[in-house]
């Protein structure tokens, strides 16, 4: 579904951009609603489209040859997906999909390309958010390896949270088990601790926070590590 851009920007990236650069994308986008489970792209397609979030979460993942797929990047409405298409055609390395119902603008890459030809702070912002996004993935591939399923759980929930501004997270087992590569027993396990000790409340299909200075505790240092890295690159 789609609508014409009739609400103003709520994506931090386009609110930051000069008045000349927002007008330049303005005439080409349109406001695009999409349910949770929605695929963008497929690892090898050509982007097509860049979103721009204002709402919900789309999650960058990688796909091994029998199927098994883990989640390496997340985007809220503090980023863009498909933005490297701005500066020339560019193949996606993963599957990206809509992890919490989004509202976003959209523009084609076609058109996109115009505007980034046309403004040096397009093309600075889209090397800059690039190495937000390479920030992330780095963090996020050492945390897997490195801390606690526990640790792990809770940085998620919180950057979920951090992308949608409500303690109310729709995530289901099955989908924590893939984003963070284990079994959902495991994810059960977890979060049934947190429960007990008050953090959240989790019933099926979603997470309530309830101290989330509690669960910030619990989260590992990567929370913290990752938006840290995206507020100097990006201030």
């Amino acid at each position: 579904m789609h609508l014409q851009n009739s609400e103003p920007p709520f994506n931090r990236l386009l609110a930051s951009l000069p008045r000349v650069d927002a007008e330049r994308l303005d005439t080409s986008t349109t406001t695009v609603l999409l349910s949770q489970f929605t695929v963008l792209n497929q690892p090898g397609d050509e982007i097509e489209h860049i979103y721009f979030p204002h709402s919900g979460m789309i999650s960058l993942l990688v796909v091994m040859r029998d199927g098994e797929a883990v989640e390496t990047a997340t985007v809220g409405r503090e980023g863009a997906v498909g933005m490297m298409a701005g500066l020339g055609l560019h193949i996606t390395q993963t599957r990206t999909v809509v992890q919490v119902p989004l509202v976003a603008s959209r523009i084609a890459a076609a058109q996109f390309r115009k505007a980034v030809q046309a403004s040096v702070t397009l093309r600075d912002l889209i090397v800059r958010y690039n190495e937000v996004l390479l920030g992330q993935v780095q963090f996020v591939a050492a945390c897997n390896a490195l801390h606690p399923i526990q640790s792990r759980l809770a940085r998620w929930i919180l950057q979920t949270r951090d992308r949608i501004d409500d303690d109310q997270v729709p995530l289901t087992q099955e989908l924590l088990s893939q984003m963070l590569g284990v079994r959902r027993g495991s994810i059960s396990e977890i979060a049934s601790k947190l429960q007990t000790a008050g953090l959240i409340t989790y019933h099926r299909g979603a997470i309530e926070i309830l101290d989330r200075a509690g669960l910030e505790k619990v989260a590992c240092e990567c929370y913290e590590a990752i938006k840290e890295r995206a507020q100097k690159i990006l201030s």
